[in-house]
């Protein structure tokens, strides 16, 4: 049996579809079946054995086309495996060591019964969209901060459980 996935995702200045690119990619590396949409153009769910929900961080909250998601189909959520990632740290902190999810994400974590959060870090270039982004990059503190390392390694382990192959740590080892 096929597994089939989707990695949905809220963006504003591409960075996060970047990091849902890349869990698509290593999902279908591992033969799985998985669909990248954006957020706020998904229907149903019924089709998708597990779903990976992936937002960017904007002053402590999730993008609202995640929010309004998570929301919306809650309930579908709640019936299969979920996993959620946030996109944010203009530093290296994500990369350092697990970062706990901001408390209104916490709660969307709670309700949907997710079986983890990651947050990774973020990326803001030059030409980002927003007052308050093109500000943060004109004092210099923007710049690229993913880890797609860590982020295939993640996806690597979401998609071993799907296939139910042996656990292993973020090493790779079992």
């Amino acid at each position: 049996m096929t597994v089939k996935v989707l990695v949905a995702y809220a963006t504003k200045n591409r960075s996060t579809a970047e990091i849902a690119r890349t869990l698509t990619e290593v999902f279908r590396k591992q033969g799985i079946d998985a669909e990248m949409r954006l957020a706020r153009d998904v229907g149903e769910l019924q089709v998708y054995d597990a779903v990976v929900l992936g937002s960017p961080l904007y002053e402590g909250q999730w993008h609202k086309d995640a929010r309004r998601f998570a929301k919306r189909h809650r309930e579908a959520l709640a019936g299969r495996p979920v996993w959620l990632f946030s996109s944010g740290p203009l530093d290296e902190s994500a990369n350092e060591g697990d970062l706990p999810p901001v408390p209104s994400v916490r709660r969307i974590s709670i309700r949907i019964q997710a079986r983890e959060h990651v947050t990774f870090g973020g990326c803001l270039s030059d030409d980002a969209q927003g007052w308050m982004a093109r500000m943060i990059v004109k004092a210099g503190k923007g710049g690229d901060f993913r880890d797609f390392e860590q982020i295939s390694a993640w996806a690597q382990r979401i998609g071993a459980t799907l296939l139910g192959e042996p656990a292993t740590d973020r090493g790779g080892q079992p």
